[in-house]
């Protein structure tokens, strides 16, 4: 009788602890990554909700006129805040009346109605000035200025009275 040794197949003890220590560096690392990753996916959609306020409120003054259409005090030359009726900027008809508008307690829409989840977001400051930047035409430049949580936006559009 011939007394062969079986082969013996499987991981010793050792192999098995180096195997479990370099899956736990792996996998420590990959959680870490995705922590970080985790923690600040709300700051794109905070910067996006912010220029999307400002979009908005800089759309809505550039579709105004240029000068007052019945020949007020907000004309060509002067540009000064007309006065909010019931909280409301519906009246207002030329892109000087919007010139030093702000919102403390959150952005609202024409009507002066809220949106939902917008109330951290504030107008921090709406300019509409003559503007030098266009050589030969006659306009203004709106800045329109809103600030978010943790963010601030600031955008610039131009109106010429063609």
């Amino acid at each position: 009788m011939c007394m062969n040794r079986s082969q013996q197949r499987g991981f010793t003890l050792i192999e098995l602890i180096i195997f479990i220590v370099v899956v736990s560096a792996g996998l420590a690392g990959i959680l870490s990554v995705m922590n970080t990753v985790v923690k600040s996916s709300a700051d794109p959609m905070v910067r996006k909700q912010t220029i999307a306020i400002a979009e908005s409120m800089l759309e809505e003054i550039l579709l105004k006129e240029y000068a007052s259409p019945s020949g007020g005090t907000n004309g060509v030359s002067t540009c000064t805040l007309a006065p909010l009726v019931g909280g409301v900027r519906a009246p207002w008809d030329n892109i000087c009346d919007y010139n030093g508008y702000t919102t403390t307690t959150g952005v609202v829409d024409i009507l002066g109605v809220a949106p939902a989840g917008l109330g951290s977001y504030n107008i921090s400051a709406v300019t509409v000035a003559s503007s030098t930047d266009l050589t030969g035409v006659t306009a203004k430049k709106i800045t329109v200025s809103v600030t978010g949580p943790g963010v601030a936006i600031s955008l610039s559009g131009y109106r010429s009275n063609y």
